[in-house]
């Protein structure tokens, strides 16, 4: 266990390093357009981007894997087609997209470490991105509509065709993130797709600008 907490830390932090801050979760930049941090066009670009970075990944880590010896790799997954099981993992992935954001929102717009801030910042990312998967295992789990999506098309050969995937995993974690950008207004001020919510900002006054999505600033 240790040992998959500090791989997942140190390709958390290292992807977002190397790639400039991009965004790698769908749902993640719908809460970002939400909130008013990127444009339409770059929450497109962004998603477009992270789904082809999915679909490369699964084949070069299984020529990867083999050519070392290693396990496979697996990838979220359940039975859609089990009602009660598809409600609670579609719930789950609700409940751990939307700790995922206030923790995103936390570290990168309620706290400042100082000259150490962007590396400790993304390693407690990291490590919450690692304790929600370990906690919200209903799903597979994904917290992250590429993975679940473009790990199907790889082990299968072909996209998705039951709902209940769509439903677990874009809907309910989109549906996560907005909930939680619209708290986040809530607690800070400014606005949700524009609008201005008749409560808060509890933090007092009018609120201050946000920085830029976290996964845009680099330091």
């Amino acid at each position: 266990i240790p040992v998959a907490w500090v791989a997942h830390a140190v390709g958390v932090v290292a992807a977002d390093k190397l790639g400039g801050g991009q965004q790698v979760n769908p749902s993640v930049s719908v809460s970002m357009y939400a909130l008013g941090k990127i444009s339409y066009t770059e929450m497109f670009v962004r998603i477009m981007g992270s789904m082809a970075g999915g679909l490369v990944a699964f084949p070069l880590f299984k020529l990867f894997a083999d050519s070392f010896g290693l396990e496979p790799l697996g990838g979220p997954e359940f039975d859609p087609q089990d009602d009660e099981e598809g409600i609670a993992a579609g719930f789950g992935e609700f409940v751990a997209m939307v700790l995922l954001m206030i923790v995103i929102y936390v570290v990168n717009w309620e706290l400042n470490f100082g000259k150490a801030h962007y590396w400790i910042k993304q390693t407690l990312t990291a490590l919450g991105i690692r304790y929600l998967i370990e906690t919200f295992p209903r799903a597979g789990p994904a917290i992250n509509p590429m993975l679940a999506t473009t790990w199907y098309i790889f082990a299968y050969g072909e996209y998705p065709t039951h709902l209940g995937h769509y439903f677990t995993y874009w809907v309910a974690s989109a549906a996560g993130a907005i909930f939680a950008s619209v708290l986040y207004v809530i607690y800070a001020g400014g606005t949700c797709f524009g609008a201005r919510i008749p409560l808060g900002p509890i933090k007092g006054g009018e609120a201050k600008n946000a920085p830029e999505s976290p996964k845009k600033k680099k330091s």
